[in-house]
């Protein structure tokens, strides 16, 4: 007797929901993309209990008559494939028809939608059809999902907190209205709004709808192309940045997508422009001929793979790093109520499964209340005059290859052996001289290492160097690294090497150490070993050894040769590990400080 039997259609869609519907976020995101495939301009989304009660998805989008809103909810039924051919060529953000069968299998749906005079309302329950008949309905579609995983108490039980649930959520609300400017959504939860956005096709204004003006302020525009993409989008400033990956979105097609390694090139591209355990906020869109990606790997259609990733990667990298060359990163004055604020939508996970509802005063503005005017794009960095066209014709100000970014100024003190007082005609500055000494050593020396090792300092004292067997044969290995840098090194007995030569910029008294450092990071390479990030290591970790320390009182002649040398940088804003090097207060923020009046300049 057989034992393979085909499943039944019920059964089937409740084994597929696993895959597609795994929790209240994952209802929302297949619903609003429905939405935004039906030529939506509008989509409102409201939650009960976030969504655990209820989840309603409103558009205006074409509708369905009464055949397609019956069909919709048969499994691989999809109006966005019609053949193979079309699976290469996949220009929506849904097309595998799985998603209203799965939902439908483990909840209870009402449907009501419009396309031409009637309506049609659909209500089916545990994936089996209740009732469809004719209704009064507007344009577009309404569409119900209560009591999810009713019928699934294991899967019901593991859902998070309603904190969690909301915050997942919002996040994806965040990134659908970041792909998609030109619709304006609505978040609701237990009647309180979350996110609005207005749907006027501004990335910008939806950047600070979600984020707020503070840091829209500080966003650059980013675009560039080449052969097979098109890249567009803004990227935050460095001083912006978050404790985690999740504010770098990163949208192919205007599809919201995860791919670890272009979030690697992203944060990799800021490298020394910030600590590297913060992360910037990035929204960039990825435009490409959908025969050159592959979306079709996994049911949330949310990973993806390239046929071109390498020239994606190095054209991403180029970009962000050409803007952050040219422009003026300096840290303004600020007060500490706005720096780096957290994101409108952003709520703390906290255990609250005890309470029977999920009601919140969310702080957010009104919406009406924030005016375009107040928006700007960064236009003249120091003096913070700025202005805003909603047809962004305006560019951010960026400085020539031949020009200094940082100001000239004149040195007048220090505070505490540590902080250089300098001034010019537009305001004030504060200079650290450790981590500003260090940036200038951190460029010498990783110029030193892209140039021949043609010059080394003979030792009187050679330094003999040992190591365990395993550390030895590493070591052993990769010594061409070593001769390469301009380090004259022989092998000395068992497990030892002896070092006769060092080069130049190797700072002198710090000998021994500074070689253990390099060896330490030859040993403990990675796998996927790159020659241009060793080098930034080792420049970094020498570069700290040269440096001035705190308490170290030096003139004011030393003071602004510091200063000169610092305004020769490729980056004078940063040291190699993202600290500020300079902050800036202008004239205003002094004034402002000591609540003078009528303040114009200060000559």
């Amino acid at each position: 007797m057989s034992k393979i039997k085909i499943m039944d259609e019920i059964l089937a869609n409740k084994i597929a929901a696993g895959e597609v519907v795994e929790r209240c976020a994952s209802v929302v995101k297949e619903l609003v993309e429905n939405s935004i495939d039906a030529g939506s301009s509008e989509i409102k989304v409201e939650l009960i209990e976030a969504g655990t009660k209820s989840i309603k998805v409103i558009d205006n989008g074409y509708g369905m008559d009464k055949e397609d809103a019956v069909n919709a909810f048969s499994r691989h039924a999809t109006s966005k494939l019609i053949s193979e051919y079309d699976l290469y060529h996949i220009n929506t953000l849904g097309f595998r028809g799985e998603a209203l069968a799965s939902i439908a299998s483990v909840s209870e749906i009402n449907l009501k939608t419009c396309s031409s005079n009637i309506g049609t309302s659909v209500n089916i329950k545990g994936g089996k059809l209740i009732d469809v008949g004719p209704c009064e309905a507007i344009k577009g579609t309404i569409i119900e999902v209560k009591d999810l995983f009713y019928n699934t108490p294991a899967r019901l039980k593991y859902l998070k907190s309603l904190y969690t649930e909301l915050a997942s959520i919002t996040e994806y609300m965040n990134k659908i209205a970041l792909s998609y400017p030109n619709i304006r959504f609505t978040l609701i939860n237990n009647n309180n709004t979350i996110l609005k956005t207005d749907g006027r096709g501004n990335l910008l204004k939806t950047i600070s709808d979600i984020y707020g003006i503070e840091v829209a302020k500080k966003m650059l525009e980013i675009n560039g192309e080449d052969d097979d993409y098109v890249i567009s989008g803004y990227i935050s400033k460095p001083e912006v940045n978050r404790s985690n990956r999740n504010h770098i979105i990163t949208l192919v097609n205007n599809r919201v997508v995860r791919n670890t390694e272009l979030n690697r090139v992203i944060n990799d591209s800021y490298h020394s422009y910030k600590p590297d355990d913060r992360y910037p906020i990035v929204v960039i869109n990825i435009s490409v001929d959908p025969i050159l990606i592959d979306v079709n790997i996994h049911p949330t259609k949310m990973d993806i793979k390239f046929s071109k990733m390498e020239e994606l990667t190095s054209l991403i990298s180029y970009l962000i790093k050409e803007t952050l060359k040219k422009q003026i990163l300096m840290v303004t004055f600020f007060e500490p109520k706005n720096d780096f604020v957290e994101p409108k939508n952003t709520y703390i996970e906290t255990n609250f499964e005890s309470k029977s509802n999920l009601d919140i005063e969310y702080n957010q503005p009104k919406y009406e209340q924030v005016k375009i005017e107040e928006l700007p794009i960064i236009k003249n960095e120091i003096k913070n005059e700025i202005t805003y066209k909603e047809s962004f014709e305006e560019k951010p100000l960026f400085v020539s290859e031949d020009e200094n970014r940082l100001p000239i100024m004149e040195a007048v003190g220090l505070v505490h052996g540590t902080y250089i007082i300098a001034q010019n005609s537009d305001g004030m500055y504060l200079i650290d001289q450790h981590a500003a000494k260090e940036r200038i050593n951190y460029e010498m020396v990783l110029d030193k290492l892209k140039e021949p090792a043609n010059k080394n300092i003979n030792l009187l004292v050679p330094i003999t160097l040992e190591f365990s067997n395993n550390e030895y044969i590493i070591l052993k290995e990769n010594l061409d690294l070593l001769v390469k840098m301009g380090f004259e090194v022989e092998e000395f007995g068992i497990n030892s090497i002896i070092i006769k030569a060092h080069p130049v910029w190797l700072p002198r008294g710090f000998e021994k150490d500074n070689i253990n450092k390099i060896i330490d990071l030859i040993i403990n390479k990675e796998k996927d070993f790159s020659l241009e990030k060793f080098n930034d290591r080792v420049s970094a970790t020498v570069a700290c050894k040269m440096s001035i320390k705190a308490n170290t009182n030096i003139s004011i002649e030393e003071m602004n040769a510091l200063l000169s040398d610092l305004r020769s940088c490729k980056n004078p804003f940063n040291c190699p590990h993202g600290r500020p090097t300079v902050i800036y207060y202008s004239n205003y923020d002094l004034e402002k400080l000591f609540k003078r009046s009528g303040f114009e300049k200060i000559n």
